[in-house]
């Protein structure tokens, strides 16, 4: 039996990147997915062709995690598709590196509705489809938070805000049989990091540098991690942050 057999999962921002990879691996291990998006339909219809084409069950579902009404209705939604969820990986997230110079109050707000608000407001939903069963949530939080690198104050700021709520949460949720933990990525090749400018800039020649496995990341190093965090592997666990960065910190 595949380790997330019956198990309905919902992953946030999972059009590309690592997200799409959680997605596809959580499949992998029986689990059926709701793949949400924000803006990218087409990418979110692959992911899902990618999951029922291998003999998976998966929808797309668009919603902003950082609106309530929106959020309700990815739940709604998996739930009158599959039942309610027994996992939620909280991956929405977007980021800019800023000189403190240019940090404007749009760019501050841009970033933490997403990758804060939207987490908090994705967890109480997910904790109400739950409901007596308990579940896992997965955050996917950053290596930035330890090695803060220049012009990263906002994005590094929402990264040590879900670093503090995972560990917090996973002590508020224990109880109702909830297990809250974070996933801390280096840097990682995705559609994202190449939109940037990472990939192939002084930035990551330093990375890897620095980096004692020499390398930085990609997706599928990233989605095994994800899937034992959603397993009953990791039932012992909550509260971890698990810096997944090949050594980096």
């Amino acid at each position: 039996m595949k380790k997330l057999e019956n198990k309905v999962a919902v992953v946030t921002g999972a059009s590309k990147g690592i997200g799409a990879e959680i997605a596809r691996g959580l499949a992998a291990e029986g689990a059926t997915v709701v793949v949400n998006y924000s803006s990218d339909k087409a990418g979110a219809d692959k992911v899902v062709a990618d999951i029922t084409g291998n003999g998976g069950k998966a929808i797309a579902v668009q919603g902003d995690v950082s609106k309530t009404a929106d959020v309700e209705r990815i739940f709604a939604t998996t739930t009158e598709a599959f039942g309610s969820a027994d996992i939620l990986v909280n991956n929405a997230g977007v980021y800019q590196f800023t000189p403190i110079e240019d940090v404007t109050e749009e760019e501050f707000h841009r970033q933490f509705n997403i990758n804060v608000l939207g987490l908090l407001l994705a967890t109480k939903g997910a904790v109400a489809s739950f409901g007596d069963k308990g579940g896992s949530i997965i955050n996917i939080s950053s290596t930035v938070t330890r090695i803060t690198p220049p012009q990263s104050a906002i994005y590094t700021g929402t990264k040590g805000a879900v670093d503090s709520i995972t560990q917090v949460l996973s002590k508020e949720l224990g109880p109702k049989k909830i297990r809250v933990n974070a996933i801390n990525p280096g840097m990682v090749e995705t559609e994202g990091t190449h939109t940037a400018g990472f990939i192939g800039s002084d930035f990551q020649v330093n990375m890897e540098a620095t980096t004692p496995l020499g390398r930085i990341g990609q997706p599928n190093d990233i989605a095994p991690v994800a899937v034992f965090l959603a397993s009953d592997d990791s039932r012992w666990l909550t509260g971890e942050i698990i810096i997944a960065s090949g050594g980096i910190r």
